[in-house]
């Protein structure tokens, strides 16, 4: 690899000019590495796998003089660790990261009396197929640190408030229930995961309800922090249970600070579906960690306990894994997409890169058309100017148009503002890219001018999104308001975990955009009833953001693609994030 084979910015060649402005180096590889070293980093990953580099590069890495090997290694701004080189900052964070689940996965069992039980009570028996929801309980029950994941509608949520209830019924506890929590990366995820939550906890029988939480935090609210750079010690929580939902978007610094802030003694569980889009900042934690989820390689203690309390055969996943190993769970089973749904095939074909199977959908998938109650349809970008564009909004936003335009009579009640929050919920627009003919930007402006709406300004109607969390407003990044008339003039309505509505003014939201449209990225924590999923005719797609976008329908799905090539493009593309948690 040469400087020549990756887009290097101001900011990586300004770095490594001021290395070696700091301690001069005459061999022109070490600059190169460190200018690598900053550019892998801005492209989310932790570290530069030296393995990829040219034999050169490769020799030369192991005599730099800004790394821990030369020099001071407390300070050095350079870290060569195996055959991966680390920003220092980056290193430590994988190393408190590494450090602490060691010591959650070396802690001493977890007794639990009457186990077996307690997960009969919970889980009907089900002969024909193997329960890995009763598996993911059963195993967060036992340690303190656990990782579920799975794809989209494969039980993540119900299956946490069956472990919780489970927990909180241990005799044990009956006059000392234990404090538990449920957080998320983003207010959106967080406020999601709390209504999830809330629909399952009422299905369990009346007595298991006790003591569950029913709020989520989103983690900078749950860590007390406000900035995602920042590097002040954090207090221990005083938790004794603590659920991590969405946990792929979390970046390495934050989830360096989320173990740092969970006492050793409580239970961590992570949930996430791992083949999701990683993180906006650097690193995939959740993805590292889960590498092996689908062949797990179970002990065979760790099999004898499963059957002995679930009563569950994983002979099949026998093997010689790690400690994370024994605590990593992979739900299979998807509820939501049956084996002959066309969303859930498509999603498959994607997830696995197979691009024969993603051209024979394509040729099944009907040509969208106004009123289609196809599950999957598409529709060619190329189209797009014409009609088939206010046709496709005004369709998928009906419900929410005619309730607005019933609206307009009079000012809006909480109870109106929140049903046109609920109908706008219902479809949404999600672009693979921000900026360009096929981005966010561009669609915002198209809609809102198709809808009849201004393209700028406030007016009633318009649909905002928060785009950094307002702290003095108890709003997050990612939350979603509509700007509607009220008693006292405009105002823009977000509804509160509680069912109910919030007024704000928009002259106090300096820091949103029309959400007509919105990235992949902004949508994960969410769903829609029907997603219209808008991917450009450039090579600047992977197949985790096209599975990500198509699994936010629960209905329907739109494909708005140029052509069949670009999206088999983007298929066959895997952007796999370096960094050294992969080997844990």
């Amino acid at each position: 690899m040469s400087l020549a084979s990756i887009e290097l910015c101001a900011l990586d060649l300004a770095f490594a000019g001021f290395l070696q402005q700091v301690q001069p180096s005459a061999n022109p590889h070490h600059t190169e590495l460190a200018a690598l070293v900053s550019a892998h980093f801005g492209r989310g990953h932790v570290c530069l796998a030296l393995n990829l580099l040219s034999a050169d590069l490769q020799q030369a890495a192991h005599n730099l003089p800004w790394t821990q090997n030369q020099g001071d290694a407390v300070n050095s701004p350079l870290v060569l660790d195996g055959a991966r080189l680390y920003l220092r900052r980056n290193w430590s964070a994988e190393q408190r990261i590494r450090s602490s689940i060691t010591q959650r996965l070396t802690q001493p069992m977890l007794a639990s009396e009457h186990l077996a039980e307690r997960l009969q009570q919970l889980f009907a028996s089900n002969a024909e197929a193997l329960d890995w929801q009763k598996v993911a309980c059963a195993v967060a029950a036992r340690q303190h640190f656990t990782l579920i994941t799975g794809g989209p509608g494969t039980g993540k949520t119900s299956t946490v408030v069956r472990l919780l209830a489970l927990l909180q019924a241990d005799p044990a506890r009956a006059t000392n229930p234990l404090r538990m929590a449920l957080a998320a990366p983003t207010g959106k995820a967080a406020a999601r995961l709390a209504e999830s939550i809330g629909l399952a906890i009422a299905k369990l029988p009346v007595e298991l309800q006790q003591n569950l939480p029913n709020q989520a935090f989103t983690l900078h609210k749950l860590l007390q922090v406000r900035s995602s750079v920042a590097h002040d010690p954090l207090p221990e929580l005083a938790l004794d249970v603590l659920v991590v939902d969405e946990a792929s978007m979390i970046d390495l610094d934050m989830m360096a600070r989320l173990l740092s802030a969970v006492p050793l003694h409580a239970r961590l569980i992570l949930l996430g579906d791992k083949d999701q889009l990683e993180s906006v900042q650097a690193g995939a934690v959740l993805g590292q960690l889960c590498a092996n989820a689908d062949q797990p390689h179970y002990s065979p203690s760790t099999l004898a306990w499963i059957t002995q309390v679930t009563g569950q055969d994983l002979s099949a996943w026998a093997g010689a894994g790690s400690a994370l190993a024994q605590q990593t769970v992979l739900l299979r089973q998807s509820h939501r997409f049956a084996a002959d749904s066309a969303i859930g095939q498509w999603a498959q074909a994607v997830n696995q890169g197979d691009t024969a199977r993603v051209s024979q959908l394509w040729q099944q998938t009907p040509a969208w058309q106004a009123e289609s109650a196809a599950p999957v349809n598409r529709l060619l970008l190329t189209q797009l100017y014409a009609v088939a564009l206010r046709a496709l909004v005004s369709q998928g936003w009906r419900d929410f148009l005619q309730g607005l335009q019933a609206a307009q009579a009079s000012p809006c009640s909480d109870a109106q503002a929140f049903t046109a929050l609920q109908a706008f919920s219902r479809f949404q627009v999600l672009c693979a890219v921000r900026e360009g003919p096929w981005g966010v930007l561009t669609f915002n402006q198209r809609i809102a001018s198709s809808l009849g709406f201004a393209e700028r300004g406030w007016y009633a109607g318009r649909p905002v999104m928060l785009v950094r969390n307002d702290y003095s407003l108890g709003l997050m990044n990612g939350d979603i308001g509509l700007c509607l008339q009220h008693t006292l003039g405009l105002r823009v309505a977000f509804a509160d975990v509680q069912g109910g509505v919030r007024w704000v003014l928009p002259a106090r939201l300096d820091a949103v955009e029309s959400a007509y449209a919105m990235t992949v990225h902004k949508s994960q924590g969410s769903e829609f009833e029907h997603v219209a999923l808008v991917l450009p005719d450039v090579a600047v797609l992977g197949r985790e953001l096209v599975y990500t976008g198509i699994t936010r329908a629960k209905h329907q799905l739109t494909l708005l693609v140029p052509h069949l090539a670009a999206l088999s493009h983007a298929v066959t593309c895997q952007e796999l994030r370096r960094g050294g948690l992969t080997d844990f």
